[in-house]
């Protein structure tokens, strides 16, 4: 049977910008075709476990494939009965080789299907505040290409035209020929006054916007040392960018922010960086794993309405904690009338998603604050489960006996090392590439040094460390880190707003 081949565009690079439909056949394909531009992260969220990934990148002088070998790697999978996906960056038609793909396709009757993406030449200008099409500017725009099929011998270009017509033009792979571009323009009338901008990995955290005139323009990108790939604004629109731009003047915009937190973890405090700007650099440095033996939970479980109170003291507790007692036969009902308390307003939140209330969260989110806060709710003589990590600290268990609360600490899960291979995250700690470094536990901090090896302070000497709290903080400053942020609230969105402060200042 016949597989079927679909041209999805992938949009420019930022993450959101790919099609629900897009979306779909990345999470159907048993092979995903993808090239230089198209954002390789949106193979990790979507792409399911087995499928296959073929690069076929092309710079403008290095290809992995020719184009007639992709082609034909296309008929084949498909011929194989496969659902390929071929994934380009921006949109398959639009400067694209995707009608050379699909022709070949037709002609060995293989079923296909189109999914238009986001073009570079529409959403490059709009992330750098600049408008293809104005009210006070122009009426029309054009896309041209800025890199002509050399087979052609004569460029069919109409410059004549171009200088003198649509108000706007974009071009798309130009960078290599801007001297040609410029010349041409204002040789066939268009003013060397008229402004022009130069967008590189448009869309992508690392987007740059290099704005001059056609008579200054070329001297810029040398000075700038800009390389493709890049988008060509030509117009009296990109004077709007002063007011309009919003992608690269956000508060961490071009920072490289690493963080080690597990990969479950990792992606709410990813997502919080990216809505300010930064790039995430990923590396977890340990792993959430169940306890060596399930027992001691399991006794806790089977007792769990004599409870006066549960106490969780992380997001990660309640999860595997709450989900080994529905495994086990129970539900909800199984906590009776204990009460119910978390360190913070995450953790309160992955009780709330399990449909349980939250009788006390501190105003402090540390154990010490939660164990005061026990102990003016009064728990002397209380009978107090305190489901946690094998490597937590006794704070909380100590303090609350202390006052007489009758304590049962039981592992619901431990960290491990993560069994990543730390040496590109070293490489680019020695080439200066990492910005900031976040430590949202002292297993992180722990797990990191040790990863990184002989070296790890040297490494980690340059980049601005950031603590989710001051119990972080201490680890850290322990194992010889120089900490520069400490969280005043202790949560991930605080984090975060405390890296913009400090990147601010």
């Amino acid at each position: 049977m016949t597989g079927k081949v679909y041209l999805v565009g992938a949009g420019p690079g930022d993450l959101g910008l790919l099609t629900v439909r897009g979306g779909e056949l990345l999470r159907r394909a048993d092979v995903v075709v993808y090239d230089r531009l198209a954002n390789p992260r949106l193979l990790d969220i979507y792409l399911r476990p087995g499928a296959e990934r073929v690069y076929v990148g092309k710079a403008s002088s290095q290809h992995t494939l020719a184009q007639d070998q992709i082609n034909g790697l296309l008929v084949r999978e498909a011929k194989a009965g496969k659902t390929v996906v071929r994934l380009h960056g921006g949109d398959p038609f639009v400067f694209g080789r995707g009608g050379e793909e699909a022709l070949e396709l037709v002609a060995a009757g293989i079923p296909f299907e189109v999914v238009p993406g986001v073009t570079s030449a529409v959403a490059a200008p709009a992330y750098a505040g600049i408008p293809v099409t104005h009210r006070g500017h122009n009426t029309s725009f054009a896309v041209i290409t800025g890199h002509e099929n050399p087979g052609k011998g004569v460029s069919t270009i109409a410059w004549d035209k171009l200088a003198n017509g649509p108000g706007v033009l974009v071009f798309l792979m130009g960078l290599a020929n801007l001297k040609l571009i410029v010349d041409e323009l204002v040789k066939n009338g268009r003013p060397p006054s008229t402004p022009i901008a130069i967008i590189r990995w448009a869309t992508w955290p690392c987007q740059r916007t290099l704005v001059g005139t056609l008579e200054d323009i070329v001297a810029r990108v040398e000075v700038a040392d800009f390389h493709p790939p890049a988008v060509i604004v030509v117009g009296s629109v990109v004077g709007l960018r002063d007011s309009l731009r919003w992608w690269d003047n956000r508060p961490l915009s071009g920072k490289r922010v690493l963080v080690t937190r597990s990969r479950e973890q990792a992606s709410v405090l990813a997502e919080l960086l990216r809505e300010q700007g930064a790039e995430p650099v990923e590396a977890p440095v340990l792993e959430i794993v169940p306890p060596e033996s399930f027992d001691e939970m399991d006794r806790a479980i089977g007792q769990l309405e004599n409870y006066d109170w549960v106490v969780f003291t992380s997001a990660n507790g309640v999860k595997l904690f709450v989900d080994r007692l529905m495994s086990t036969g129970h539900d909800v009902r199984a906590f009776g009338s204990a009460r119910l308390a978390a360190i913070g307003p995450a953790t309160a939140q992955e009780l709330r998603d399990r449909f349980l209330n939250v009788d006390f969260v501190p105003s402090e989110y540390v154990a010490e604050d939660v164990a005061a806060g026990l102990v003016g709710l009064g728990v002397s003589g209380k009978r107090v489960l305190l489901p946690r990590a094998d490597l937590a600290r006794d704070v909380l268990k100590v303090e609350l006996e202390k006052s007489g609360a009758m304590v049962d600490a039981v592992v619901c899960y431990r960290t491990v090392p993560a069994r990543e291979d730390l040496s590109r995250l070293a490489s680019e700690l020695a080439q200066g590439r990492i910005d900031v470094v976040t430590l949202a536990s002292s297993s992180t901090a722990r797990n990191l040094v040790s990863g990184l090896g002989e070296g790890a302070l040297q490494l980690l000497s340059r980049p601005i460390i950031a603590c989710i709290g001051p119990i972080t903080a201490a680890t850290a400053g322990e194992l010889g880190l120089r900490v520069d942020v400490v969280a005043p609230e202790h949560t991930m969105p605080g984090l975060v707003e405390a890296i913009v402060k400090a990147i601010g200042e």
